[in-house]
């Protein structure tokens, strides 16, 4: 429980020190433990380094600084403490393929790496705490959306790539699928990530014709591959979609809306097209 508590401390400490000077020594003190007790803590959880998971975060915000608001991107550098626009630059292109303008210019969706949430499994050796993210903003937005299908995208073989080519290859193959997503959702859908490997999009889409057409945008480009350091790398997802009625809606609660996203999910995992499940 110790462990759990330090572990939820450091994800809240960061959450809410993004925009300022986040030292790793001054997570640690926070959270009344040793750096290195802490470092060990936060790579058992999350099978990723300190650094690693503050620069992501950073990078999201940034990303939704880029396509929310007005800023300058300068501005938006030195909100998230990089000394130069062009560190922020190469920085961003490293996580997200394109510049910040590009991105300004082409992209709608930008939460790639959200908030992780904390969960005593996680110091259990249950599973990848990773998995586990913030989905708040999704639930919010079907709360308020007013009919249309749920559209959920899982990431195929992430672990495999993973394990066998490192952690760039798999952010590589991530980013992919969320760009091809997307380009789909463009401006009238909200794109969400609510796994390690796992997506949602709030179609508003009522008819399964349409939602068929709209995943088929993205499903016929499996296999499509990245480069990644002289590599090439096929990327591939699978599709579900779920109708959630008013009257389940407005009673939905949020870690129910998580479960049956993921049975969503599950239930896609032998499908050619798009899967859908009866709500």
């Amino acid at each position: 429980m110790k462990n759990f508590c330090i572990f939820a401390d450091a994800v809240n400490y960061i959450e809410e020190n993004l925009c300022g000077e986040l030292k790793q020594e001054d997570i640690a003190a926070a959270c009344c433990c040793s750096l290195s007790s802490l470092q060990k803590i936060w790579r058992y959880c999350t099978h990723t380094s300190l650094k690693e998971y503050i620069s992501k975060r950073r990078l999201t915000r940034c990303a939704k600084d880029i396509t929310d608001t007005d800023m300058t991107l300068t501005d938006i550098a030195m909100k998230y403490q990089y000394n130069s626009p062009e560190v922020f630059t190469r920085a961003f292109k490293r996580l997200w393929g394109i510049s910040p303008s590009k991105f300004r210019c082409e992209r709608h969706q930008s939460g790639i790496f959200p908030r992780i949430i904390p969960d005593e499994n996680s110091l259990k050796g249950e599973r990848n705490m990773g998995r586990k993210v913030d989905i708040t903003e999704l639930y919010n937005e079907l709360k308020e959306n007013r009919g249309g299908y749920v559209l959920c995208f899982d990431l195929v073989g992430l672990d495999k790539i993973n394990k066998n080519l490192g952690r760039k290859a798999g952010d590589g193959t991530i980013t992919e699928a969320f760009r091809r997503i997307d380009e789909m959702a463009g401006e009238n859908m909200m794109v969400f990530r609510i796994g390690g490997d796992e997506f949602a999009a709030v179609t508003g889409l009522a008819e399964k014709k349409d939602v068929e057409e709209a995943a088929d945008r993205v499903i016929r480009q499996n296999g499509n591959p990245i480069s990644c350091d002289g590599k090439e790398i096929p990327v591939a997802v699978r599709a579900g979609a779920i109708r959630l009625s008013e009257a389940c809606k407005g009673n939905i609660r949020y870690n129910e809306l998580f479960d049956r996203l993921q049975y969503v999910i599950n239930n896609s995992t032998n499908a050619e097209r798009v899967s859908f499940i009866s709500e």
